[in-house]
């Protein structure tokens, strides 16, 4: 009574706030509505909220919309204490209902029970006489349609049996699986006990064992029913397979754990979009973050469930697998793909290493996924690495066409230099050798991390193949050099300015030779100075790091041979110069010895002029060069015995020349023989120790033996006609005195040097034989 008593005096109840609150509403004009008839049309089905606000708010300002706001507002408050209200004076009868319900459903599942077990029994029964029936002959058929008092009594096996569905139903009604598990192992112990000491009839067996078949899939069902719901937590979901795999049934039971993760990991994966506002890095590690504990988690269950067992570790690799490719399509898609293709090397670096330190943390488990990771990066790392070689090659050429190798030291906004292994601290370079050089120090602190990614060799070779194209680029600054353009790679349509005098062009050599002797070494370095950080992927062993060391001492060769095309090239062009004239006539051959014999005044005795002006480009060259290659004047020694080297084999394999003077019409004659002779000792005089090599110098003695042997071919005795060494010595040295400015020093005091009168001895045979043979 007092419910329903609380229920007709409700209205009355309210009516005053309800007043007050219409009074502050929109308009105030249904204070008298009672709440119920109020809140109708928030509780219909179709009740659309934008709708509802558009309906009111079209035609209101603002004034009256905040009125509206504020009458929405206690409105709700006067509902939530209708309910609360509503909920106090009902909560006897809930309580009362409740407990008269939960009686109900016990007696319906009594009810249920009884039901169950006397239809088991009847059939039972109904199947206990047709096999009986069919085992009893016609002679004793009718004792057995008598039963017995024993008969009738059924033994407490048979109890079990009849109550065993009900009690198993009830389990699985409950889901406590594990108490149903051991059910159905006892049911099958007791099964096999009862068929082998015959306690139970053959047609009671096997209903018992239909029973135990169909229960078991029912809890398989019903298991793997539950291993499918998205909400199954990990606890759970392990119980779930557990018993599945209990059941007998563990090839389905790991295909349903791997398929819950699978789910688990599609719903985490749906969480992450790529943004345009987002790098690659932050992309990354959040997928990173979704997918890898999954595939740990899923390892992990997976090892406590089913423990090392061979057929289920290598579904679940492949699994894992599948996992990680979609992983890395989705990195490259979504991140390496914009980095790859703007040259972003960085950046891909860094997606690269947080996908591999996140695949690191399951190697500990003795699950590698690097390896199919790096199967799908690597396409992307090695388009980002062409990108930023072509980047740095386009625009080393752009500078050489406005370069006008001149040596400064680096122009502001060029990234410094480090002290040098000699001691330099800011070494003089041209402008496009500063460029290419800061390009390549920020370009190998870029690469850096790929040497982990087994990318170091694919970086050396780019590099040196970018500097490769840069020295073609210098050869093409030497006037001369468009005739042999054809020979150079990679130089298409590019315009280089040319380096006219030969400070410019010595100026290439020492961009060429310091940026492979020091600067590009040494910024390759910090590939080896790679610290990964702890992470497996990319630990190095020491043998692998000596490895490394020999691979950067052959790339260091392999910069320096290049460097040699650049020398070589400017040693040719000198050396066309001083041998050829610009009409294309040249300035040693056989009938400048030749005609000496046949011209009627006396020659002046001097070095030809050729040696002489080689001499003399060599002495300016070096004094250039010991102001360019401060600290390497190895290289610039290297460079003047080049030269002279190109310019005597020069003369050592003219064809022409030699079948002119051994098999010419006119013999070589003794003026002839004397000054071929002064001019290789000449050679000698001046290249001892600064421009000749040991094997140029016995190239020059071969070439004076030659030239005696075809004087000799003539009947004559060259001893008869040549003076002494000490007289070429002296004319040799007065010349280089004079080209030089330094005062000549004589082998035999003052003498006149244009004698030809000087004595001849024996000496000066046995001289030229033992050079010769030396």
């Amino acid at each position: 009574m007092a419910s329903a008593k609380s229920s007709r005096s409700r209205p009355a109840g309210h009516s005053g706030v309800l007043q007050a609150n219409a009074s502050a509403g929109a308009g105030g004009g249904d204070g008298g509505v009672p709440l119920a008839d109020k809140l109708k049309i928030f509780k219909t089905d179709n009740f659309d909220p934008d709708a509802y606000v558009q309906s009111k708010c079209r035609t209101m300002n603002e004034k009256e919309i905040r009125h509206l706001s504020s009458y929405l507002q206690d409105l709700k408050k006067a509902s939530a204490e209708e309910m609360r209200k509503s909920v106090y004076a009902n909560y006897a009868a809930f309580i009362r209902t409740a407990k008269e319900i939960s009686d109900l459903e016990r007696e319906l599942l009594s009810v249920r029970n009884l039901l169950s077990t006397q239809s088991a029994l009847i059939h039972g029964l109904s199947e206990g006489v047709h096999i009986d029936s069919l085992t009893t002959g016609p002679e004793d058929s009718a004792e057995q349609d008598i039963p017995t008092v024993e008969d009738l009594e059924l033994s407490e096996i048979q109890k079990w049996s009849a109550d065993f569905p009900d009690t198993l139903d009830v389990l699985l009604a409950e889901r406590r699986v594990d108490e149903a598990l051991d059910a159905l192992d006892e049911a099958e112990r007791i099964a096999a006990d009862a068929k082998q000491n015959k306690t139970l009839t053959t047609a009671d067996i096997l209903t018992l064992n239909r029973v135990i078949s169909e229960n078991r899939q029912k809890l398989a069902d019903q298991l793997a029913e539950a291993a499918c719901q998205p909400s199954i937590r990990g606890n759970e979901l392990r119980a779930a397979a557990s018993a599945l795999k209990r059941l007998g049934d563990g090839p389905r039971a790991h295909s349903l754990l791997l398929s819950a993760h699978n789910q688990r990991l599609q719903l985490n994966m749906q969480t992450t979009r790529s943004s345009s506002t987002s790098y690659g890095g932050a992309y990354t590690a959040s997928l990173a973050q979704q997918v890898f504990p999954v595939i740990a988690q899923a390892l992990a269950d997976s090892v406590e469930v089913f423990g090392d067992e061979s057929s289920y570790a290598s579904e679940l690799v492949t699994w894992a697998t599948k996992q990680a490719m979609s992983f890395a399509l989705l990195v490259k898609r979504h991140a390496l793909a914009s980095c790859a293709a703007g040259g972003g090397l960085r950046a891909a670096a860094e997606c690269v290493q947080i996908a591999l330190g996140y695949s690191a943390l399951l190697e500990d488990r003795g699950l590698s996924l690097s390896g199919v990771l790096m199967k799908q990066f690597r396409p992307s790392l090695e388009q980002a690495l062409d990108s930023n070689l072509r980047r740095i090659e386009e625009s080393i050429a752009a500078l050489t066409a406005a370069d006008d190798w001149v040596l400064t030291y680096p122009p502001t906004g060029i990234r410094p230099f480090t002290r040098s292994s000699v001691g330099m601290l800011q070494p003089k370079l041209s402008i496009s050798a500063h460029r290419f050089n800061s390009m390549v120090q920020d370009f190998f602190e870029d690469v850096a991390p790929l040497l982990s990614l087994q990318l170091g060799g694919s970086t050396m070779d780019g590099l040196l193949k970018v500097f490769n194209s840069y020295v073609n680029l210098l050869i093409s600054a030497l006037p001369g050099s468009m005739e042999d353009e054809a020979n150079l790679e990679g130089l298409g349509n590019k315009i280089v300015r040319m380096a006219e005098t030969e400070e410019q062009q010595l100026a290439l050599l020492a961009n060429a030779s310091l940026l492979a002797e020091e600067l590009l070494p040494r910024a390759a370095m910090k590939l080896s100075s790679v610290n990964p950080g702890g992470m497996d992927v990319m630990r190095k062993s020491g043998p692998d790091k000596q490895q490394r060391t020999a691979e950067q001492r052959e790339w260091k060769r392999k910069l320096q041979r290049t460097v040699d095309k650049l020398r070589d090239s400017f040693c040719r062009l000198h050396a066309l110069d001083l041998i050829f004239t610009e009409e294309g006539d040249s300035n040693l051959s056989a009938e400048m010895y030749i005609n000496m014999d046949h011209i009627a005044e006396e020659p002046e005795w001097v070095p030809s002029p050729i040696f002489q002006e080689l001499y003399a480009k060599l002495n300016r060259m070096a004094s250039m060069a010991a102001d360019m290659f401060v600290g390497r004047e190895r290289f610039s020694t290297l460079l003047m015995m080049r030269l002279t080297e190109t310019v005597v084999l020069w003369l050592s394999e003219d064809q022409s020349f030699w079948e002119e003077i051994e098999e010419g019409p006119r013999a070589l004659g003794p003026l002839g023989l004397q000054q071929f002779y002064l001019d290789m000792q000449f050679v000698i005089l001046f290249g001892q120790g600064r421009f000749l090599s040991r094997h140029v110098h016995q190239v020059i003695l071969e070439i004076i033996d030659r030239a005696m042997a075809a004087f000799s071919a003539t009947g004559m005795d060259p001893d008869s006609v040549l003076p002494s060494d000490d007289w070429f010595i002296d004319v040799a040295q007065e010349t280089i005195s004079r080209i030089s400015g330094k005062p000549p020093r004589f082998a035999n005091g003052e003498r006149e040097v244009n004698s030809p009168t000087a004595s001849v001895s024996a000496q000066s045979v046995s001289s030229v034989r033992s050079h010769g043979s030396s």
